[in-house]
């Protein structure tokens, strides 16, 4: 009878053990710590795993953006405890890929630390070391690398492709004629009296940013003759933030681009940034949206606060995650298909952005204060370039959003 019940619980006992043995094989990443160093001089941050990763890298594309990836198909981050915000460290955001995790590390505006990763040599943990630097070499660190694009590669084609059943197709087109990307607005940046930043040999902003709309809108009209194009100006006028907001309001568009070219005082610094609407997470955004909201200070009473982007968020449900996604595309087309620097996607609280109730997007293409850049952004060819980049993530997201507008409609 013993016999008989050792016989029965044996297949038990072998699959709990390999379970347990499998939970054990797996590695965990328990949390992430911020400490300060021993040595005065910057600070550690900690990932706490049961055992190590098949490997990491790490780059850090902008002074307070440190990217990493975690190399190891199997890290469990159940239950995981990031850290709070301290006096360096501002935020840790995670993202699931397919080989493993990607880490985006934000730092404070004040944090000037040149990035490093290495293993415990007393167990599994990854550290990050942030060693002091200053803004200056930072600059020229930070030139080297191009920010990754976690977005891409969360979303793969595969998954964008949800073209609905067959017995559904009449349904389908039906849909797809209601439920399309028809409009798109386009806001050439500056204009009239506001010339935007002065660039390298007295170039304006403001005709760089119209040249390429205008190459943009023609893309459009060329290959996706079914998107009206609107523009905010089509000439050397300056509109102001009611007209701004009453164009693109009025237009009832699917989509609002803003287009811009950034400036510094260090005329080394380069690369194109895309942005959405939200609060700002780093000095270099902060200045950007200042130098762009001063456009219309006699229009305002003052600035956007955390409390008005809550409020526009609860009446604009969608339009800021849209915007995100929007914005990721974009900037992967000056990467990919434009082969510019990249400086990342960024939030700012924007009052051209906050007046379109729409997802919208401001671009900005490069420093005209960078010599090589400001020859690019005034050649016929770049400005084909960057207008060409715009248009690839524009027309790719038409096609999402038809897709599953028309697969939602036919699924309910």
């Amino acid at each position: 009878m013993r016999n008989t019940f050792l016989l029965k619980a044996l297949p038990l006992l072998f699959i709990s053990l390999f379970i347990f043995a499998d939970s054990l094989a797996q590695t965990h990443l328990q949390r992430v710590s911020n400490t300060a160093r021993s040595d005065g001089m910057g600070y550690v941050i900690r990932y706490h795993l049961t055992a190590p990763v098949d490997s990491f890298q790490i780059i850090q594309p902008a002074q307070d953006l440190i990217q990493m990836v975690l190399y190891d198909e199997d890290i469990d981050t159940t239950g995981i405890m990031l850290p709070e915000q301290s006096e360096k460290l501002k935020e840790v955001r995670l993202y699931k890929l397919e080989y493993g995790y990607g880490v985006d590390i934000y730092l404070t505006n004040d944090a000037y630390y040149k990035s490093n990763a290495y293993i415990d040599k007393n167990g599994a943990d990854v550290l990050v070391g942030l060693t002091e630097s200053n803004q200056e070499e930072l600059e020229r660190y930070t030139q080297q690398f191009l920010a990754r694009n976690w977005y891409e590669e969360i979303v793969s084609e595969d998954a964008l492709d949800v073209s609905p059943p067959d017995s559904y197709n009449g349904l389908y087109n039906t849909v797809k004629n209601k439920l399309r990307f028809d409009k798109i607005v386009i806001d050439p940046g500056h204009g009239g009296w506001d010339p935007g930043s002065i660039g390298y040999k007295g170039v304006k902003e403001k005709e760089i940013t119209l040249d390429v709309a205008k190459k943009l809108g023609a893309y459009i009209e060329e290959h996706l003759p079914d998107v009206e194009v609107v523009y905010t100006r089509t000439d050397d006028s300056y509109l102001g933030l009611a007209e701004l907001g009453h164009f693109a309001n009025l237009a009832e568009a699917d989509l609002y681009v803003s287009i811009h070219c950034n400036s510094f005082h260090n005329q080394y610094v380069s690369g194109a940034e895309v942005y959405f609407l939200g609060l700002s997470k780093s000095k270099a955004s902060l200045e950007v949206m200042k130098r762009e909201n001063s456009v219309f200070k006699e229009e305002i009473d003052q600035e956007l606060t955390e409390d008005d982007l809550l409020i526009y968020e609860l009446a604009h449900s969608g339009y800021i995650s849209t915007s995100e996604k929007i914005a990721y595309m974009i900037e992967d087309q000056f990467r990919s298909r434009a082969q510019r620097k990249s400086r990342g996607v960024k939030q700012a609280p924007f009052q051209v952005l906050f007046e379109a109730s729409m997802p919208a997007v401001l671009v900005e293409l490069g420093f005209i204060t960078n010599p090589a850049e400001q020859r690019f952004l005034t050649s016929d060819y770049g400005q084909n370039i960057m207008a060409s980049a715009l248009f690839r993530a524009i027309r790719d997201y038409k096609v999402e959003y038809e897709k599953k507008q028309a697969y939602n409609v036919s699924s309910n």
